[in-house]
C-alpha cells in the first residue's frame, strides 16, 4: 500500500478509533527504538511472518531519516543459506537485551515456545510491543499493545500499513498549528519520488 492509498484510507477512517490507536502505537514504537538508539526486532508466528511490515518499516526509516525504525526480521524457519536480511532465527530473541524493542505481530495468540522466548526477552530488559489479538498471555506481557481481534473493521494487514506509515510520520517535527496544505503535498511528493523499496 503506497502513501496515496494510506492517505485515502485515513480519510475513510476519520472519526473512528483506528487513526488514534495506530498513531499512539506507532508513537510508542518509534519512541522506544529512538530513545534507545535502535535495536528493533520483529517476529511473527511460524504461519504468519510479518515480512511485509518489515519492508514498510525499512522504507519509513529511510524516508523519515529515522534509521532506528529499520527492524531485524526474526524468522521461525530461517536458514543460513537465506539472504542476510531473512536469515535471522529465533536464537536472536534469546540474545535480546535492555534497550532493544521486540515487536510481535500475530493474527492469533502465539504458541508457548514463542511466548517463552518473548518472556525471556522481557526479563532481559527488552521492551515488548504486541500487534494482534486483544487477549492472551502475549497481551498481558506486552508493554504496549494494539488489539486487532477477529471481526474488527480492519484486518491485521491494513493495521500494519497504518502503523508503519504513522511510525515514519511521527518522526518528523510537529509543526505549530495545523499543517498547511502545501506541507502535506510536499510530504506526499517525497513519498512518491523516493527510491523503490528493497525487495524482500
Amino acid at each position: 500500500m503506497d502513501a496515496v492509498r494510506v492517505a485515502l484510507l485515513r480519510e475513510v477512517l476519520a472519526g473512528t478509533q483506528w487513526l488514534g490507536a495506530t498513531r499512539r502505537f506507532a508513537g510508542a514504537l518509534r519512541g522506544s527504538v529512538v530513545s534507545h538508539g535502535g535495536g528493533l526486532l520483529l517476529v511473527g508466528t511460524p504461519e504468519f511472518e510479518p515480512w511485509h511490515l518489515a519492508a514498510h518499516l525499512v522504507d519509513e526509516a529511510a524516508w523519515s531519516g529515522t534509521p532506528e525504525l529499520a527492524p531485524t526480521l526474526v524468522r521461525h524457519d530461517a536458514r543460513p543459506s537465506d539472504p542476510a536480511h531473512l536469515a535471522v532465527g529465533l536464537g536472536r530473541l534469546e540474545a535480546a537485551r535492555r534497550g532493544e524493542t521486540l515487536l510481535v505481530v500475530s493474527p492469533e495468540a502465539p504458541a508457548a515456545p514463542l511466548l517463552e522466548r518473548v518472556s525471556d526477552a522481557r526479563r532481559a530488559g527488552a521492551t515488548v510491543l504486541s500487534l494482534g489479538p486483544g487477549e492472551g498471555e502475549l497481551t498481558a506481557m506486552a508493554h504496549e499493545r494494539l488489539a486487532v481481534p477477529d471481526g474488527s473493521e480492519l484486518d491485521l494487514d491494513t493495521v500494519q500499513h497504518l502503523v508503519s506509515a504513522a511510525a515514519g510520520e511521527n518522526a518528523l517535527p510537529t509543526p505549530r498549528g495545523r499543517r498547511r496544505f502545501r506541507d502535506r503535498v510536499a510530504r506526499l511528493a517525497e513519498h512518491l519520488t523516493a527510491p523503490p523499496p528493497a525487495r524482500w
